[in-house]
């Protein structure tokens, strides 16, 4: 009796084993082709990328996440000619896949601008950008934040779908920026000369721009002396530098020519001048 179902359970076991042998044979075949071919594709999509010119901190991401769909595709193809019942698992992962796309709203808005970052390029490393109230020279562009350097050598880690849905200021771009420094003078003062002077010691300086020519202007008239708007051109990159030298130029040609400022204690009458 024993030896009866000993034969038994030997049969299946061989019946079993003739069945599915061919398919896990296969199936290995399939893994390894299937893999080999995966890593031939992802060097050839590599290659185009950087023919094309794509940006080199997206082209890593891209060529991972290729491989890693088209290695899930392999296994898939194996399960399929094994025989394996796939519904279950297609159903538990797209509500896995739901699950976490709900726990990341914040993250997946910043990757999904960053994207578009890297691939529109409105700006590039290196370039001097402007973000509401914040402005730096960019450090690095990542998939879910950019990196601006401020001229105070602060680090601010900008998300990326707030760039993305506010108005960016590349001053690089044309390569110049404009500085606004503000200068006040007496009211006795004649405007025209002030001009000059202010003109002539801010072309001195080397890191000013000849063209276009500083603007100059009247920008308010306070109680104890006028504000002037000063706005020299600069290479982007001597931005701080050009702001402390341009103050103290202006500061000696006023001396120089002995033009006074207005101090607000007290209040005193007098003239107005050209």
């Amino acid at each position: 009796m024993e030896f009866e179902k000993f034969n038994e359970y030997l049969q299946i076991a061989i019946d079993k084993i003739v069945f599915f042998l061919p398919k896990i044979v296969l199936a290995g075949v399939i893994l390894w082709l299937g893999f080999k071919i995966v890593k031939k594709l992802v060097e050839l999509l590599g290659m185009a990328l950087e023919r094309t010119g794509f940006s080199e901190t997206l082209r890593p991401f891209i060529k991972s996440t290729a491989g890693i769909v088209m290695k899930g595709a392999v296994l898939f193809a194996i399960a399929s000619v094994i025989g394996a019942d796939l519904t279950g698992l297609v159903a538990i992962l797209a509500a896995a896949g739901f699950a976490v796309g709900m726990a990341l709203q914040g993250s997946l808005g910043n990757f999904a601008s960053g994207i578009l970052i890297l691939t529109l390029k409105p700006y590039k490393i290196g370039d001097w950008i402007q973000l509401e109230d914040k402005f730096g020279k960019v450090e690095q562009i990542g998939i879910f934040s950019t990196d601006v350097l401020t001229p105070g050598n602060k680090i601010l880690i900008i998300p990326n779908s707030m760039i993305t849905d506010s108005v960016v200021t590349n001053y690089s771009e044309k390569g110049m920026i404009r500085l606004e420094l503000s200068v006040t003078m007496p009211y006795d003062e004649s405007f025209p000369k002030v001009h000059q002077v202010i003109t002539n010691a801010l072309l001195k300086l080397p890191k000013v721009l000849k063209e276009p020519v500083p603007d100059i202007g009247i920008k308010t008239f306070d109680s104890h002396s006028i504000e002037l708007l000063v706005r020299p051109y600069v290479v982007p990159n001597d931005y701080w530098s050009v702001i402390f030298e341009s103050n103290k130029a202006i500061k000696s040609a006023f001396n120089a020519n002995n033009i006074k400022v207005a101090y607000s204690e007290g209040v005193e009458m007098g003239s107005i001048g050209e």
